[in-house]
């Protein structure tokens, strides 16, 4: 009797899948190619933090967040991984200036999408000290950062050799960044669900 296999479901998600073959220049210059959308990312990155300020005073006093807000602040994370992952050299379709609302998983980009579900409830006090239980987890997205540079430069080597990124090198950054984005999605009221301490799916 077959027992049945339970897939953990997220309430942030990344997901990738892309050619691993390369042009081996591009580990040497993509990231200057992307370097105007990293400076919109990085803008986006301070709306992102506004709009965090005006969603803690709505899961305050509503306990939710409007979902206008919440797509918002969605938006941002998606532009900020498609702008990462093209400077990182994991794809070679460069990404798009657009500023899509909702998820794209049928987009420009089908290869890598990034999903964060819309809670219907928040608890109202958890924004008072969600960023004091996260702090062992800052000190694992520390470790998983330093350990990703070693990494990032191991697959520009080997891209520029083989003209292939390696699919471990691949995997660890991609699950460092979604391990990133849960954390940053739980203390940034977009979800209740504590991260948990694991690079999965």
């Amino acid at each position: 009797m077959e027992t049945a296999v339970t897939i953990p479901v997220h309430a942030a998600n990344v997901h990738f899948d892309a050619d691993r073959r390369i042009a081996r220049w591009r580990p040497l210059v993509q990231w200057l190619l992307a370097v105007p959308h990293l400076a919109v990312a990085n803008a986006l990155r301070t709306l992102r933090e506004l709009l965090t300020l005006i969603s803690l005073v709505t899961v305050l006093f509503t306990e939710r967040i409007p979902r206008p807000l919440f797509d918002a602040i969605a938006m941002t994370y998606r532009y900020e991984w498609r702008a990462f992952s093209y400077a990182l050299a994991l794809h070679d379709d460069y990404p798009p200036f657009e500023f899509m609302p909702s998820a794209d998983d049928d987009g420009h980009e089908a290869h890598t999408t990034l999903t964060i579900t819309y809670p219907e409830h928040l608890n109202r006090w958890k924004p008072l000290y969600k960023w004091f239980l996260a702090i062992p987890q800052y000190f694992v997205a520390i470790a998983l950062a330093l350990a990703s540079v070693a990494t990032l430069l191991y697959g520009a080597v080997a891209t520029i050799i083989t003209g292939q990124y390696p699919e471990r090198a691949r995997t660890f950054l991609v699950a460092t960044y979604r391990y990133c984005l849960r954390v940053e999605a739980y203390v940034g009221l977009l979800t209740d669900e504590y991260p948990p301490f694991e690079l999965v799916a």
